[in-house]
């Protein structure tokens, strides 16, 4: 038997071709992959459990692609949810990775990045509100970094509190938790207006600007990962060269780490057997009226973006 077409078994999971490489500029094999993801398992599990699940999976000589619809030969014993996608009206089954048999299941399909909902499976309600902050290309991390400290001050004048990891990539996640009674058009409103008073903080440094050609070497604070919207998963890896990781960091520690810092080759030993991300998550949090209230005289960033996209395009007709 070749090294590429080395097998075994875990968890009851037959894992194949695992000396495969993953992809070009990955630095990692298969096996890589499922190490990291089965040492990682007690970490990652509770921030996938119960939510439909998005992946990323790189097939050998393809680009990667993101898989919501589970494929036929999906085992019987792969928990999953059905959910009505409007946009491409129908139903769409996706996985529910509630245990360790189901990740190293989703591992041998060579499914690197792991995009969970804010939404549990049978719930209406978001767990967390989140602001994703997307530097400019050619800026280092500290202007990132900088962007970061405006949302926790926006946070805490409101009142609240959250906790940031990396997105993996070059950008911040911060998450807020939320109490089960804020809804979900409550919850993408308060996203909305943090974003807004975040960016008023520090024009020069942060904007709401969805349309990239406005933003002006500015970070872009998203706010529209609300409702069924997915977000990159705390410690999972992403399909990029090296395969960094979306890790949990300190308020306090940002200033002293880059996204580099974290992947599957650093990850397992950083974590020491701890949380960081369950260390540093506060309480889940009711929204104040005030927030919410200025919410929803915001408008929609995306669909602004469209009718603007649209006006800008006949202007040039003209």
């Amino acid at each position: 038997m070749s090294r590429e077409n080395t097998e075994e078994f875990r968890a009851g999971v037959r894992l194949t071709n695992l000396d495969q490489p993953l992809f070009h500029g990955a630095e990692a094999s298969k096996r890589h992959l499922v190490d990291y993801l089965d040492a990682i398992n007690d970490h990652i599990l509770p921030a996938l459990r119960d939510r439909p699940l998005s992946v990323i999976r790189v097939r050998p000589g393809q680009q990667p692609f993101m898989q919501k619809n589970l494929p036929k030969y999906t085992p019987d014993w792969v928990r999953r949810t059905t959910v009505w996608a409007e946009a491409s009206r129908r139903d769409v089954t996706y996985a529910l990775c509630d245990d360790r048999r189901t990740l190293l299941w989703l591992a041998n399909q060579r499914a690197v990045e792991y995009h969970p909902t804010l939404v549990c499976a049978g719930t209406n309600h978001m767990t967390h509100l989140v602001l994703d902050l997307d530097p400019p290309a050619g800026t280092t991390f500290s202007h990132t970094v900088r962007a970061a400290r405006l949302v926790r001050q926006a946070l805490a004048d409101a009142g609240l509190a959250g906790a940031v990891k990396t997105s993996g990539s070059k950008g911040l996640h911060v998450f807020v938790p939320l109490d089960d009674h804020v809804e979900i058009d409550d919850a993408a409103a308060a996203t909305r207006a943090l974003a807004k008073r975040s960016e008023q903080l520090d024009p020069d440094i942060a904007t709401t600007a969805f349309i990239r050609e406005d933003r002006h070497n500015r970070v872009f604070l998203d706010s529209t990962r609300s409702g069924g919207a997915t977000v990159v998963a705390v410690y999972s890896p992403r399909a990029r060269p090296r395969l960094p990781v979306s890790f949990p960091v300190t308020w306090d520690d940002l200033d002293r780490v880059v996204p580099d810092d974290f992947t599957i080759s650093t990850a397992v030993k950083l974590l020491a057997n701890a949380d960081p991300w369950h260390a540093c998550m506060p309480k889940p949090q009711l929204l104040p009226a005030d927030l919410v209230e200025e919410g929803h005289a915001i408008p929609v960033a995306r669909v602004q973006a469209m009718h603007e996209g649209k006006r800008r395009a006949r202007a040039r007709r003209q």
